[in-house]
C-alpha cells in the first residue's frame, strides 16, 4: 500500500526540466494525485515540451511555464524537483542554494521516502548492463519482484513508491546527475557498485573556468556520492583502477572509508562460464554483479546460473537479427562515447568485417583512441550528421586514412548505406561514439529510429 502521498499533500512543488522521455511526467503526476500544488518550469520552448503538458493536463493542480527561470518561481517553494542535467551553474540553482530552498532529485527522494535497501550502480561505461544484471540475477534467484530504478526508460521514480512492501529491495542505475541529488540529501546506497570512470560529459563538467583536470574531478565528485555516505554496514563494489581514485578523493576531501569495499576480477567466473552476452567487458561486468549478489546473500551456484541467462539490455551491444544473406547486426545505440564504440568492435570484430554506423554530437571526448580499430577492424564507415563526426573525420584527415566512408543525413539512409556493402560474414555494429542530440531529441529515439530501419531487412 502506497503510504507516502501524504509527504507531498499540501507541498508546493517547482518541477524544474520535466524532459520527454516520461520521468519526470511520472513524478510530477505522482505528486499531483498526492495533493501537492506543482509549478512546472522549463527553460525549452512550450512547443517542444507539448507532449509533457498533454500528458499531466487532467491536473488541475499543475501549472506551467515556459523560458528564462525566474527565482520567484522557486524561492516559496517547499522543495524544487530538478531534473536531469540542469546547467551546472545554473543561476537559479545558485540562488535557490543561498537562500535555502530545498533542492532534490527524484533518485535521491525515493531513497529517503521509502528507506528500501537500495543497490546502486554507476560508473562512465556498464552501469546500465550490471544494473539489469543484478536485477535478473535477483529475481530468478529468489522468484521475488525486486524494484527496478534511476536512469531507466520511461520509469518514474515517484511512481515506485506505490510498489514498495516490506521486504522490497531496489536495484538503481545511478548516472552522474541522480547522483547530484544523493549529495544533496547525504545519503548512499546500502550496496554500491561502481563500474569503471573514464572521459565523458565533458561538455557539462568543462565549464566555469575549470581545467580537464578539474572537470575529471568534479565529475568524479558526483559519481563518489555512491559510496561517500554509506555506513560502515554497507558495501562498496568496484576495480581497483576506481578503487584508487576513489581513496584520492577521499583523502582530499577528508572522507573515511569505512565500508565494506570488495574489488571485483573476472577471475571469480568460472572459466567455462559462457555468457549470452558478448564481449572481454561483459565478462567484467558479470563480474561486479556477480559481487553484489554475493553481498545479498545468495548462493554461488545460482548466481552463475542466473547470469548465463541474462540476455542483455536493449541498445548495449544487443543483437538484434541477421539479415537473409546473413550479415549479423548489432545495436550498441548507448555507446556514447569513443571508448564505448571501441568495446564494441572488439566484441563482435573477426578481422575487417565491422560495417560501423557511427558519429553524432561531440562532448568534449577525444576521438584519436578510436581510430587504429577503425583501420583495423572496419570495412566500411557509414557516418550521421554532427559536431562529433566533424571531429572524427577531421582526425582520420589529419592521419591520412583510407578507411572507406560514407556520409549519410539520416538513420534511413545510414542503414541502406551500410547494407549496401555489407556481405556473408560481415557484421552491421551501429555504435556512435557519441550523443544523440542535434539529429534526434534523446538516445532512445535514436535507438528507435535504428530498430526500425533495421527491422525492414531482418529475416
Amino acid at each position: 500500500m502506497d503510504t507516502f502521498r501524504d509527504y507531498f499533500k499540501g507541498k508546493r512543488v517547482t518541477v524544474m526540466r520535466i524532459g520527454l522521455l516520461g520521468r519526470g511526467v511520472g513524478d510530477a503526476a505522482y505528486m499531483a494525485e498526492a495533493g501537492a500544488d506543482i509549478l512546472v518550469v522549463d527553460s525549452a520552448p512550450q512547443t517542444v515540451m507539448q507532449p509533457s503538458i498533454d500528458a499531466l493536463s487532467a491536473y488541475p493542480n499543475v501549472r506551467f511555464k515556459f523560458g528564462l527561470y525566474d527565482f520567484a518561481d522557486f524561492k516559496d517553494a517547499d522543495l524544487v524537483l530538478v531534473g536531469a542535467g540542469a546547467p551546472l551553474f545554473e543561476p537559479v540553482l545558485m540562488e535557490c542554494r543561498a537562500a535555502g530552498v530545498r533542492l532534490v532529485q527524484s533518485a535521491a527522494l525515493f531513497a529517503e521516502l521509502s528507506h528500501v535497501p537500495i543497490i546502486g550502480v554507476t560508473g562512465t561505461r556498464g552501469k546500465s548492463t550490471v544494473t539489469h544484471m543484478i536485477h535478473h540475477g535477483l529475481t530468478e534467484v529468489t522468484g521475488e519482484p525486486v524494484l527496478l530504478g534511476g536512469n531507466i526508460r520511461g520509469v518514474s521514480n515517484l511512481q515506485l513508491l506505490k510498489e514498495v512492501k516490506d521486504g522490497s529491495l531496489a536495484v538503481m542505475e545511478l548516472d552522474s546527475w541522480q547522483l547530484q541529488g544523493f549529495g544533496w540529501a547525504g545519503i548512499s546506497p546500502q550496496v554500491a557498485v561502481f563500474t569503471n570512470f573514464m572521459e565523458d560529459h565533458l561538455n557539462y563538467y568543462h565549464t566555469g573556468g575549470r581545467t580537464y583536470e578539474e572537470a575529471m574531478d568534479a565529475y568524479f565528485a558526483d559519481k563518489a556520492n555512491i559510496f561517500r555516505y554509506q555506513e560502515e554496514s554497507g558495501t562498496f563494489i568496484t576495480t581497483p583502477a576506481v578503487f584508487a581514485r576513489a581513496q584520492a578523493f577521499a583523502a582530499r576531501e577528508g572522507i573515511t572509508i569505512g565500508q565494506e569495499v570488495i574489488l571485483a576480477d573476472v577471475s571469480v567466473l568460472p572459466e567455462d562460464m559462457i555468457l549470452a552476452v558478448s564481449g572481454a567487458h561483459n565478462r567484467e561486468n558479470a563480474a561486479l554483479a556477480y559481487e553484489a549478489l554475493k553481498a545479498l546473500g545468495l548462493p554461488d551456484e545460482e548466481i552463475f546460473e542466473a547470469l548465463t541467462t541474462f540476455p542483455g539490455v536493449s541498445g548495449r551491444l544487443q543483437y538484434v537479427g541477421a539479415t537473409e544473406n546473413g550479415v549479423r547486426i548489432y545495436n550498441d545505440n548507448n555507446a556514447t562515447t569513443p571508448t564505448a564504440t571501441m568495446a564494441g568492435i572488439e566484441a563482435v570484430a573477426a578481422g575487417q568485417n565491422v560495417i560501423l554506423i557511427a558519429g553524432g554530437s561531440y562532448k568534449e571526448v577525444d576521438p584519436t583512441p578510436l581510430l587504429p580499430l577503425l583501420v583495423t577492424h572496419v570495412k566500411q564507415l557509414v557516418l550521421l550528421p554532427g559536431t562529433g563526426t566533424d571531429r572524427l573525420t577531421a582526425q582520420l584527415d589529419v592521419v591520412g586514412s583510407t578507411i572507406n566512408r560514407t556520409s549519410t543525413v539520416s538513420m534511413g539512409e545510414a542503414v541502406k548505406a551500410a547494407l549496401a556493402v555489407a556481405q556473408s560474414g560481415d557484421v552491421l555494429l551501429f555504435s556512435p561514439g557519441f550523443a544523440s542530440f542535434g539529429l534526434f531529441k534523446n538516445e532512445y529515439e535514436r535507438s528507435d529510429a535504428f530498430m526500425v530501419e533495421v527491422g525492414k531487412y531482418i529475416v
